[in-house]
């Protein structure tokens, strides 16, 4: 299902003449790895940010260590700094973050495992969700992937 997904994102970006970066946590570059499994895809992805510690996210991001502090990597204000920092630092116009706990450990009572934050921006509009995933370690990544690619094709059909 992902390469049906990633060539829609690649047909639309295409359409657009734009180009994707991503920013990913908890998918390990899962969405990257999705986009380049389509032949020519160069054309429309910019390159991909796999920012697992915050120290990454703080380096290769911006992701401000105030907002890590106290907000957790996984939520909102973390994702949607991802993304900003992913379209800061690099030549693409239309971004993607995700932030998640894929478990089996980690989670908490407030942040259960599954639990999973996306951002999708492009110029002045960032979009966010929360999903709440169920399913092992790699089940809740396919499904994160899966998730982050619709995201891009609805973030780009609202802005038609």
């Amino acid at each position: 299902m992902s390469v049906r997904l990633a060539k829609q994102v690649g047909k639309a970006l295409r359409t657009r003449e734009m180009t994707l970066v991503t920013a990913e946590s908890c998918t390990g570059g899962g969405v990257a790895q999705a986009v380049t499994r389509i032949s020519g895809s160069s054309v429309w992805f910019d390159r991909g940010f796999v920012t697992y510690s915050n120290t990454s996210k703080e380096e290769m991001l911006g992701v401000s260590p105030h907002t890590l502090e106290e907000y957790g990597a996984v939520s909102e204000q973390v994702v949607r700094e991802m993304a900003d920092g992913a379209l800061q630092y690099s030549s693409a116009r239309v971004a993607l973050s995700v932030s998640g706990i894929a478990g089996p450990a980690g989670g908490t009572p407030q942040k259960p495992v599954g639990t999973v934050w996306f951002a999708w921006a492009s110029g002045r509009t960032v979009v966010t969700a929360c999903h709440q995933l169920a399913g092992d370690r790699d089940a809740i990544r396919v499904k994160a992937v899966r998730i982050a690619l619709q995201g891009v094709i609805k973030l780009l059909n609202s802005q038609l």
